[in-house]
């Protein structure tokens, strides 16, 4: 799995330039189901899956306490 880090995702969600069509909750929302799906493989390794999940459980639960504008402010690359 190439994406280790929070700051690694928020910084992938800037880099697809969606605008205001997509957000970082509804983006860290689908990446957790797809990574979910991905652990009913049998031939990939389940733990850098695993820590994908925290990481954007963390992501999800930051974002509903302070909100998307902070958390990506929080992360962001200067």
């Amino acid at each position: 799995m190439g994406i280790q880090s929070a700051e690694e995702y928020v910084d992938f969600f800037i880099n697809l330039e969606m605008g205001d069509s997509v957000t970082l909750l509804s983006f860290a929302n689908n990446e957790k189901l797809v990574l979910k799906q991905k652990l009913e493989y049998k031939n990939l390794e389940k733990e850098p899956i695993r820590k994908g999940i925290e990481i954007l459980e963390t992501l999800v639960n930051e974002i509903n306490e302070i909100g998307q504008k902070a958390v990506i402010q929080k992360y962001q690359k200067n």
